[in-house]
């Protein structure tokens, strides 16, 4: 089995709150934008057949609808994580509930470890965690320690200091290929590189045979293509104002 190779997905509808989440400046998103947005993506996932558990919009929560951040999971277990951001620190617990749904095991780090989801890359070999402003060596530590309890090995790099997550500039879109900006190139020895001619383009996911990829980013597209890929575009120009993408919106396995 791959480790794009998925059934199941969770994902949670954005709050009328996500116009305040968390972002690091520019234009402010509109509530109807982020959901026409978002509901694209569940068309999408469940267009290819996952599975989905669409959970409510937490109004206490506006970065919510980023479920990737704080928790992982993997078809043998989920792993409850601790987000970097203090306005985030509480959505952990409010994923307990549907990862004791689909999980036996469902692991965690503690209060004081740091880790953001969207520092985790998911490699057939290796999970890549990338320290950031979001992921501290304290998280990153911890969290290798639970990955062990799920026969997974990790190695601790770096996120580069100007972007916010790994994930926000590198992606698997096959078992032996990284989608990534130049300087994540050094990362990923024995990988073929595919540079994304548009920068915001790595954040993008492979499930099962497609590739996603933001709509706004054509060359990236058309790059894939050429590659042999099956590329689904999916718009994110609301979604990337809260310096998020397509990776963080759900969790699969």
């Amino acid at each position: 089995m791959r480790v794009f190779d998925f059934t199941h997905a969770i994902v949670r509808t954005p709050a009328r709150s996500v116009v305040n989440g968390l972002r690091m400046g520019g234009e402010a998103p509109t509530f109807e934008g982020v959901s026409a947005q978002h509901g694209n993506y569940v068309a999408a996932l469940r267009e290819i057949g996952l599975n989905l558990d669409v959970l409510p919009p937490l109004e206490d929560f506006p970065d919510s609808t980023f479920v990737e951040d704080p928790a992982l999971t993997f078809p043998d277990g989920a792993i409850l994580l601790q987000p970097g951001a203090p306005s985030r620190a509480a959505e952990p617990e409010q994923m307990r509930a549907a990862l004791t749904r689909h999980f036996r095991k469902v692991l965690e780090v503690g209060p004081d470890e740091h880790v953001d989801g969207g520092d985790v890359l998911v490699t057939p070999a290796t999970v890549f965690i990338g320290l950031s402003k979001r992921t501290s060596l304290a998280g990153a530590t911890a969290l290798q320690g639970r990955l062990r309890e799920l026969g997974r090995d990790s190695c601790i790099t770096e996120t580069p200091k100007d972007v916010l997550h790994f994930k926000s500039v590198s992606s698997l879109v096959a078992e032996d290929v990284i989608l990534c900006t130049p300087p994540m190139a050094r990362f990923f020895d024995g990988f073929k590189i595919l540079i994304a001619p548009e920068e915001a383009a790595p954040n993008a996911i492979r499930v099962n045979d497609t590739v996603f990829v933001g709509a706004e980013y054509p060359r990236t597209v058309a790059m894939l293509r050429a590659e042999g890929f099956d590329v689904t575009p999916v718009p994110v120009s609301e979604i990337a104002k809260l310096d998020a993408g397509l990776s963080c919106m759900s969790l699969r396995w």
